[in-house]
């Protein structure tokens, strides 16, 4: 018989059910947080646009591992509050119209619920994301994919303006989510490329635009197509009339979120400057060298004084892009890249530009030609001042403008002030939340 020592001091014998191998320590809960390649905090000041949360977490929504890694790799630390309102609504399949504001992180509000519910052992195209312009279709894509690069999804962007035989091959792989323009989705299922019979979520992002007469009756068609089952998830900063028509017509009982007290960002001062027209290049080029501008964007209201503007800019010594919808694609799409990587500090376009297009680094919108519309206002200048940061908007003003001045004003119910002799820096240039200006502009 053996006595407890001799047994405590025998080795174990090789067996196939007992690992010889020493077992893995289980590693904490958090220390796969320890792993990530997170990106620096952004410490700059941030507006209670962004800022007026309930204080939950991503965690909190009970999201996939593997997504939550995608997001704080991102850089994304907490919710904003139409992610907060947005993303468990989602979750639970009901269909949404959200109101936020330009800048509040609305894609990350849908594109986080669509990629927890896409399985990615399905090979088939479960959600699409309509959006209304091609660089808006880009960056979307470009966000899921970096938020989904842990998760085995893949993420197709299509849009008009590319090689339709190309979009063609790769949309016979494996695709789960589609970004897409309407024209260019609706031609893939008129060919019938792209099937849509496990497509049981559809985003449609901008909605006021997609639901104006530039893309008359294409979303009909699109839902035409989906299965009866599907979820309808709609954002949009303004609400017309179209949007109530389609609403009442699609959205079976949805959740409406408005987060819309005031319609303009609060972390954007706006101002006027009375000019004669053959004064504005004077105007512009006084401003360039008063302004503390980290990056500009610069609007006109056609595509021809887009590139004179541009011209004129170039030969007063800064560096200045220009983008209109009549460029070749692969030339806006380089304009694009290199203008988000900071190549340069100054971009002049045309309303192509106004919608959802998101560059951290601009502080600085000006209005060189004033818009006919309060909600082409709207969308210019929440450029600046994006995810609540600081900028501010200077609308060079003629004779003409002064009574669209008045009205744009009265219809947004916000305040377009006189531009002062001195702009005071803290009122656009990104202070630190430890009060050290920020100059990082590459």
């Amino acid at each position: 018989m053996m006595t407890e020592s001799q047994f405590a001091t025998k080795p174990l014998a090789a067996s196939p059910l007992i690992p010889s191998k020493p077992i893995k320590k289980l590693e904490p809960e958090e220390s796969w947080k320890a792993k990530l390649k997170i990106p620096p905090t952004d410490r700059r000041k941030k507006t209670s646009d962004v800022t007026d949360t309930k204080g939950n977490e991503f965690e909190e929504f009970c999201l996939k591992r593997e997504l939550l890694m995608g997001i704080f790799e991102k850089g994304w630390e907490k919710p904003s509050p139409i992610q907060e309102a947005s993303i468990p609504i989602a979750l639970s399949g009901r269909n949404i119209l959200a109101r936020a504001k330009n800048g509040t992180g609305k894609t990350g509000a849908y594109s986080i619920p669509v990629l927890e519910q896409v399985d990615p052992g399905l090979d088939q195209i479960q959600a699409l994301v309509i959006v209304p312009t091609r660089e808006l279709a880009l960056q979307t894509s470009q966000i899921c994919i970096e938020l989904a690069k842990h998760m085995n999804i893949k993420v197709m962007v299509t849009t008009g303006g590319t090689n339709l035989r190309d979009d063609i091959m790769r949309i016979f792989q494996k695709v789960q989510v589609i970004i897409a323009t309407p024209g260019r989705i609706l031609d893939l299922m008129d060919k019938k490329v792209a099937h849509m019979d496990h497509c049981r979520i559809l985003v449609l992002d901008e909605a006021d635009k997609l639901l104006s007469q530039d893309f008359k009756g294409m979303l009909d068609h699109v839902i035409s197509r989906l299965p009866k089952d599907r979820q309808i998830l709609l954002y949009s900063a303004t609400f017309p009339l179209t949007v109530k028509q389609f609403m009442d017509k699609h959205l079976k009982d949805p959740y409406e979120i408005n987060l819309m007290e005031e319609l303009t960002l609060k972390g954007v001062t706006q101002y006027y400057a009375f000019v004669q027209e053959r004064q504005k290049v004077h105007c512009l080029n006084t401003l360039f060298s008063k302004l503390q501008i980290n990056q500009s964007i610069i609007f006109c209201n056609s595509t021809q004084r887009v590139e004179l503007l541009a011209k004129k800019i170039t030969e007063l010594g800064y560096c200045c892009y220009y983008i209109h919808a009549k460029m070749a694609q692969a030339h806006r799409n380089r304009v694009f890249h290199d203008f988000r990587s900071g190549l340069c500090r100054n971009l002049v376009c045309s309303d192509l530009f106004t919608r959802g297009i998101d560059v951290q680094a601009v502080n600085v919108v000006i209005n060189f030609d004033f818009p006919k519309m309060a909600e082409t206002y709207l969308h210019r200048i929440g450029r600046s001042g994006r995810f609540g940061h600081l900028g501010i908007a200077i609308n060079l003003i003629t004779y003409e403008d002064r009574f669209a001045l008045h009205r744009i004003e009265q219809e947004l119910g916000t305040e377009i002030k006189p531009i002062p002799k001195v702009i005071d820096p803290s009122l656009y240039v990104a202070k630190l939340e430890d009060g050290i200006e920020d100059g990082n502009y590459k």
